[in-house]
């Protein structure tokens, strides 16, 4: 059976008992098939008997062929609801013309009519798919109509025991993969080997005509493919997927997997309308169902695992689940990973933006006095936001003056000059919400340069967090942030392990703000740049509570570098 027939009958079974009845014909004498017309024609009993209980039945209409070739031919292109096939026709004859009609429309139900010396050739055809047979010459229409009944109603019996049975066979075949892509990640090294074994594995064995994993690329609604396997790999070089919800790109399910958290599944690709964007490269290659399977970890999304099959309705639902336990188990694994890596590396993620509308006076600045401003550090106090940095090619007097001039800004203090540069902090007086946003979801901002007449900050990510999720997040803090551009880089100043893990999770936020405060302002630098008393009023706090504060601090940090 072909997989066009296998829809044909679908469309067939859910058709309303008022469509009525579609009977074909095929036979070649015309005395039999005026009998067999006359006996149909005006009766609605069959229409109501196949339509079940309730059906207003409808009418039954028959189309008669003469010859083999045109019956197929009725076959190809309408919907059949069984088929009345006389064995001996003009350019057919015997069991061969059953096996004909047979092969090719296995979803049909067959009725052989024979003669009455051939009522051994109609068992023989119930033996090799006939539903049943009738004798020609004592044929009834109380028989006829019975018969047909019956022949139906096993044929469509026998489809729900198929289909039942191919279920359960997707189910445990599913399964089975779920438990080897299990294993996969117990044994696999890298995210790139592992996102590779699960594809290689959906497809393994000709379960799956393809699988491809792909995410989102920072910065934008594309999303990028980064590991496939099966058949049709050129398939992702013609296509796009978006996750917009508002173009068609993105309305399919990869994209709307993304944006739900669920698994989504299209049971039909030449007809669900949801994939017509990439229908016609799908259908070249004879993708007829698809699955698309989130894969993402608490707030990380990792990206979308996308698996096609040659068969329609190939994932029901009872898979489901599975496939969501898979996508489940995949992005486990890569948290798993991107955590391990993350411990044994200097690596982080940056991410570049460009801000319009921030410190625009020392924007303009950079260019008229063609110099350069880098903000190094930013600490956060109770009700203030200190900044500390250098200044490049510019003189003190005009870089105070620019300051004056600017909103937001209540002190700036020269801490330390040499020849071409001096180093400065700024005091806001509170601290800045894009800021707040970027740390409240696990991101520091690195720096801060200001030049040419640009504004441009970098935040720092820990490898394996979700970068398209910060680009969102300040995005919709500030509509006049533009992200530029993301890299993999080396920490430029990472700390011992001991001393990192007591800045970061066993001071309070508070004792690291002294802390920090007063190292950046030069508390600890002799002569000193800043008193306790300064810093203190550029924290907003007592005297007496910096020196409480910075004096725990200190004896934390110092009990993990020099104590057991």
């Amino acid at each position: 059976m072909s997989e066009s027939e296998t829809d044909t009958r679908t469309t067939a079974d859910a058709a309303e008992p008022d469509d009525g009845l579609e009977v074909l014909l095929i036979e070649d004498n015309p005395g039999d098939a005026r009998l067999i017309e006359e006996m149909l024609r005006d009766t609605e009993e069959l229409a109501q008997r196949v339509g079940g209980e309730g059906s207003t039945g409808g009418s039954t209409e028959i189309i008669h062929e003469t010859r083999l070739e045109e019956g197929l031919e009725t076959l190809e292109a309408d919907v059949v609801d069984v088929v009345l096939l006389d064995l001996n026709l003009p350019d057919s004859t015997g069991l061969e013309t059953l096996e004909t009609v047979h092969d090719d429309h296995r979803e049909t139900p067959i009725v052989v009519l024979t003669g009455l010396r051939d009522q051994g050739v109609g068992v023989q055809a119930i033996q090799r798919g006939a539903q049943d047979f009738l004798v020609k010459d004592e044929v009834t229409s109380e028989l006829l109509v019975r018969t047909i009944h019956h022949a139906i109603e096993r044929a469509r019996q026998e489809r729900v025991r198929r289909r039942q049975r191919e279920q359960l066979e997707a189910f445990n075949r599913l399964n089975r993969i779920g438990h080897d892509i299990t294993h996969a990640v117990i044994t696999t090294e890298t995210r790139g080997e592992l996102e590779q074994r699960v594809c290689d594995r959906l497809v393994e064995s000709d379960a799956y005509r393809f699988a491809w994993l792909g995410e989102v690329n920072p910065g934008s609604d594309q999303v990028i493919p980064k590991v496939a396997a099966g058949v049709g790999e050129d398939y992702l070089e013609e296509i796009d997927v978006t996750v917009d919800e508002d173009d068609p790109t993105g309305q399919g399910p990869a994209g709307t997997a993304i944006r739900t958290g669920e698994v989504q599944v299209m049971n039909d690709i030449h007809t669900d309308p949801d994939f017509e964007p990439w229908r016609e490269q799908a259908s070249e290659r004879g993708y007829r169902s698809s699955a698309a399977i989130p894969v993402i970890h608490e707030d990380l999304v990792y990206g979308v695992l996308n698996v096609y099959s040659s068969m329609p309705r190939a994932f029901t639902d009872p898979v489901i689940p599975v496939l969501s336990r898979i996508g489940d188990v995949v992005a486990h694994a890569i948290t798993a990973i991107e955590r391990r890596d993350a411990l044994v590396s200097d690596a982080v993620v940056e991410l570049e933006f460009r801000v319009e509308e921030m410190a625009e006076e020392l924007t303009a600045l950079s260019t008229t006095e063609e110099c350069r401003i880098e903000i190094e550090q930013l600490v956060r106090g109770d009700e203030t936001l200190l900044a500390y940095g250098s200044a490049h090619d510019v003189s003190e007097e005009t870089f105070r003056e620019t300051i004056e001039e600017m909103d937001g800004i209540t002190d700036v203090r020269v801490l330390a000059a040499r020849r071409d540069e001096f180093e400065f902090e700024l005091v806001a007086p509170a601290a800045v919400s894009l800021f707040e946003t970027i740390a409240t979801h696990g991101g520091r901002v690195e720096s801060a340069t200001i030049a040419n007449g640009e504004f441009r900050f970098v935040v720092e990510l820990p490898r394996g967090r979700d970068t398209r999720q910060m680009i969102e997040l300040i995005n919709e803090d500030r509509d006049d942030v533009t992200y530029l551009a993301q890299r993999t880089t080396e920490r430029s100043r990472r700390p011992d392990a001991g001393s990192q893990s007591v800045l970061e999770e066993e001071l309070t936020e508070k004792q690291r703000a002294a802390l920090e405060t007063a190292y950046y302002a030069g508390y600890f630098d002799w002569p000193r740049g800043s008193t306790g008393e300064e810093i203190a009023d550029r924290l907003g706090i007592a005297p007496a509570t910096f020196n409480q504060h910075l004096r725990t601090a200190e004896r934390k940090f110092f009990d993990s570098v020099l104590g057991e």
